[in-house]
């Protein structure tokens, strides 16, 4: 791997800005390894961005903050999960089942070979799994229902449970990269969790050509062993990740055809389409984007009077989430579910429970919950009091810089003023956020952390973990304590999706959260994806009757099928 002198930083920055966004235009027949980033063939090069906001350090598949690409580029699952069917499909694996109701048996393909020249076998299978027994390492908690793994033969792995948690089993499949055991097991525990793991054995179609400041490069393998096996091929010989810079520069970029895929949020995209035809979406019309995750207004449930499901409800009906949708996103979002739940599950949605305890934008609903709990102002400043008659005023913390979040949070403010909930917006270093959100220590912020997977399970997860720490960091951010509904949880993860009490555990943990309301659902947040078609067209779209994979490069949307994006892809010519 190649790590490039602040001359030839500049150089390629030029080259990539230039009209062409590469110094060459035709192919080349020579050795990738003799080539650096600028003289890359335009035409045989896909330029990426959206993913990345700081320049590439880490190619550790253990540590999230890794570098974009490594995984599914790089490192590879044992299924893929496809969000638009809602299935799981063998990747790495050939095969696998449950053979007994605690007993799960895979079959790793044959002929996967890492890009050392190493076989794949099933001892890197067994070795990965029982990392996870470090404590530090992120799927650690499969091994609290999970009693040993056992290599079989080569390609054989035995997995035997406490505790048959289908649906966290499934999620686990399509999240975890596989690592080699010959290159690991060399690490100290210390280098495992946070070690940057330079020069990366992958089993992936690319491996890291070479790396600086501002991008990231992948170079084409010749013997992934999907080609052989799947007859797949992915068609860029080059991949080049941009770190996110403005949207201004991404804009410009995107539409003269310097970047092929952008990944983040650009603010008047809905406009350029209309006139731009060397432009695309997923959708050819309005939201224009899949929906990713759901953008949740988060009370700090510890505090009045915020502990209040009542007071919690009126905030709910306060707020406009289609003065969201149209003002700040132009249409490019959808409004959220009362249930939260995403739009891919919603052949779940209980219609019972939605009429019965859902909620929508209706001020003068909010002001008579207000009243009837009891809040009133009874001073005459506009806003009302706790129960105990003390004055409420809170803080709505989004991210500075967040430019869509920031636009969001003054509506929030705004409708929550307006029916006498006295909250200000406030943005704040994004790393303060993280502190505030992990420690507990804030009283409004958004969130958007329940994304896309395999289950609804999920989503429970996120809302209602128990139990609640000092330090929360993935889940429950509300700290709110419901054992009821985390005992739910737990059953539903422990539930087969084709159970018929899986939807009833569902549809109960929908009531629930619209009656406590520990977190206000308000837009579903896109698979932000803006395409030209320049150089590279035939992406994935969601039109049609079968919706394509989600065009992104988003590391956690490989494993849900977005590598077949690049096998797909067609030259412009």
């Amino acid at each position: 791997m190649r790590h490039r002198s602040k001359a030839a930083i500049a150089l390629a920055a030029a080259c990539t800005l230039a009209l062409a966004a590469a110094c060459t235009d035709s192919g080349s027949s020579e050795d990738p390894e003799n080539l650096s980033i600028e003289q890359f063939p335009r035409n045989e090069t896909l330029y990426t961005t959206g993913t990345a906001w700081e320049p590439p350090s880490d190619w550790n598949p253990v540590n999230p903050g890794q570098a974009t690409g490594l995984n599914g580029l790089g490192y590879e699952t044992l299924y893929l999960f496809d969000p638009n069917t809602q299935e799981l499909s063998p990747w790495l694996a050939e095969s696998g089942e449950w053979t007994e109701d605690l007993v799960f048996e895979l079959k790793l393909r044959d002929g996967i070979t890492w890009s050392d020249g190493e076989e794949m076998t099933a001892d890197d299978v067994k070795y990965t799994v029982e990392l996870g027994q470090i404590e530090a390492v992120p799927y650690a908690n499969v091994w609290d229902w999970l009693a040993g793994v056992e290599v079989v033969d080569d390609l054989t792995v035995r997995f035997t449970f406490d505790e048959a948690r289908h649906q966290e089993w499934d999620n686990f499949l399509f999240t975890t990269e596989i690592v080699p055991e010959h290159v690991f097991a060399e690490y100290s525990e210390d280098e495992i969790l946070t070690g940057a793991n330079e020069d990366p054995v992958v089993s992936g179609p690319y491996t890291v050509h070479s790396y600086d400041q501002d991008r990231i490069a992948w170079v084409k393998r010749d013997d992934w062993w999907a080609t052989e096996a799947l007859d797949l091929e992915v068609k860029p010989t080059y991949i080049v990740d941009i770190v996110n810079t403005s949207n201004e520069v991404t804009l410009n970029q995107l539409i003269q055809g310097e970047i092929d895929l952008s990944n983040n949020f650009l603010p008047g995209i809905s406009d350029l389409l209309e006139g731009d035809p060397t432009l695309s979406t997923y959708y050819s019309e309005a939201p224009y984007m899949a929906s990713a995750n759901t953008a949740m207004l988060i009370p700090n449930t510890t505090i009045k009077p915020l502990d209040d499901p009542e007071f919690r409800r009126a905030m709910a009906f306060a707020i406009s989430p289609g003065e969201i949708v149209d003002s700040v996103y132009s249409g490019i979002v959808s409004e959220a579910s009362p249930t939260g739940l995403l739009p891919i599950w919603q052949d779940f949605y209980d219609q019972g429970a939605i009429s019965e305890a859902g909620f929508q934008f209706e001020p003068s609903d909010a002001q008579t919950i207000l009243a009837d709990a009891g809040y009133e102002d009874s001073d005459g400043d506009g806003f009302v009091e706790n129960l105990d008659g003390e004055a409420v005023s809170m803080t709505l913390n989004v991210p500075s810089g967040w430019t869509d979040w920031e636009e969001a949070s003054r509506s929030i403010a705004e409708d929550l003023r307006d029916v006498g909930i006295n909250v200000t917006e406030e943005f704040i270093d994004a790393g303060a956020v993280d502190d505030a959100r992990t420690t507990g220590d804030f009283q409004l912020m958004l969130n958007n952390w329940s994304g896309i997977t395999n289950s609804p399970w999920g989503h429970y997860r996120y809302l209602y973990q128990l139990p609640v720490q000092d330090n929360q960091g993935t889940a429950n951010f509300s700290r709110i304590e419901n054992e009821e509904a985390w005992q739910l949880t737990q059953e539903l993860a422990a539930t087969a999706t084709d159970d018929p009490h899986y939807a009833e555990i569902i549809a109960e943990l929908e009531r629930i959260s619209m009656e406590e309301m520990p977190a206000i659902p308000i837009w579903y947040n896109g698979v932000w994806a803006q395409s030209s078609n320049q150089v590279w067209t035939n992406w994935p779209s969601g039109d049609g009757d079968t919706p394509g994979v989600y065009p992104s490069v988003w590391n956690e949307m490989f494993g849900m099928g977005s590598i077949y994006m690049l096998t797909q892809l067609e030259s412009a010519g």
